[in-house]
């Protein structure tokens, strides 16, 4: 019997349809700028969000990385949520590399920097006691979260007034604008630059795309460079990523109903509650001290599940969980005692 993985949606595998896509990309030398496929990806997810220029790198960390580095020097600040993934689960490679001191705030519920507290944070560039702010990074989705369209307006509003610039963590950038009913442009013409995963729920097995001004981009492949991420016929990967803009986008709204269907289908059971529900992610609280062995329950029922170390338990559903996927992850929960 095939393993339920709900761990995250980053465990997607590629569609056949989608290798043999793949095998047949036309390829070149990426690091000279020759492979076809590459610029084509490039050129479309430019077009798409309204950008004049983008980068395919491998991941989300690097292309986050890319985005503080190409805005950022030495000394200078981002504003950025304190349970954000480019300040917490990304390394701190943007001290460790580019001297880029982050100042994290406390997010609001809904995942958004509040933005009074972002007016507080900026320093005075008058005051060498000060690093320099230069940039806000949001992301969206986060948590599952959708950030509302009238807050991006602000929070541009409040950029263009400071003189900052702002960065979207757009990891799941798909999922937010199909929850919202809009056109992903919709969501990213509020931001100087975005990074675009293509190996979430999207279903490409690598990469990551960062779009911006063509100074910006420029600046962004030096760093790609110095960083290791220059890839040579990376048009066979990037062929994946064309595959899912052209098939995968509408079907991220399953992954979202199925979400809401679990969330649904556990009220009562007997030792888990559903804490909350956010277009692919489903978050549970688990019975004191018993995660290790809900991990344990679920691994004997073959579905795999993200159990940390508090009784907050994460579930990600992705275009590998079907129907029958999602009947095997009710049938244990409900069976799990605690």
């Amino acid at each position: 019997m095939p393993v339920v993985d709900l761990r995250s949606d980053t465990v997607t595998r590629p569609t056949q349809a989608m290798r043999e896509a793949m095998a047949r990309a036309e390829v070149g030398d990426d690091v000279y700028g020759e492979d076809p496929t590459v610029n084509a990806l490039q050129e479309r997810l430019a077009a798409d969000l309204g950008f004049v220029a983008g980068l395919f790198v491998p991941s989300g960390t690097q292309s986050n990385l890319l985005a503080l580095l190409a805005h950022c020097e030495r000394g200078d600040e981002y504003i950025v949520g304190m349970d954000a993934h480019t300040y917490r689960y990304e390394g701190g490679g943007a001290a460790v590399l580019g001297s880029i001191q982050p100042q994290p705030l406390v997010q609001a519920a809904d995942g958004s920097l509040p933005l009074d507290a972002v007016e507080q944070a900026i320093k005075p560039l008058d005051d060498a006691h000060y690093a320099r702010t230069r940039l806000v990074c949001l992301e969206n989705t986060w948590h599952g979260r959708v950030l509302p369209l009238d807050y991006l307006q602000a929070s541009r509003a409040l950029c263009d007034r400071r003189g900052l610039a702002l960065h979207l963590d757009g990891a799941r950038l798909f999922n937010a604008a199909v929850a919202q009913g809009v056109p992903p442009r919709t969501i990213a013409v509020h931001f100087d630059s975005v990074s675009v995963c293509l190996s979430k729920g999207l279903g490409a097995p690598v990469g990551s795309v960062l779009l911006g001004t063509q100074a910006l981009i420029g600046g962004a492949r030096r760093w790609r460079k110095v960083a290791g991420g220059g890839m040579r016929q990376a048009g066979i990967l990037a062929a994946a990523g064309l595959h899912a803009l052209d098939h995968h986008v509408t079907a991220l709204a399953d992954d979202h109903a199925r979400a809401a269907q679990l969330a649904t289908a556990l009220d009562g059971a007997p030792a888990v509650r559903v804490v909350a529900q956010h277009t692919n992610m489903v978050f549970l609280d688990v019975t004191s001290g018993r995660v290790d062995a809900l991990r344990a329950h679920m691994e004997a029922a073959g579905v795999r599940v993200s159990v940390g170390y508090t009784p907050r338990v994460r579930l990600v559903l992705h275009r590998d969980v079907d129907d029958v996927g999602l009947q095997r992850t009710l049938d244990a929960l409900h069976a799990f005692r605690g």
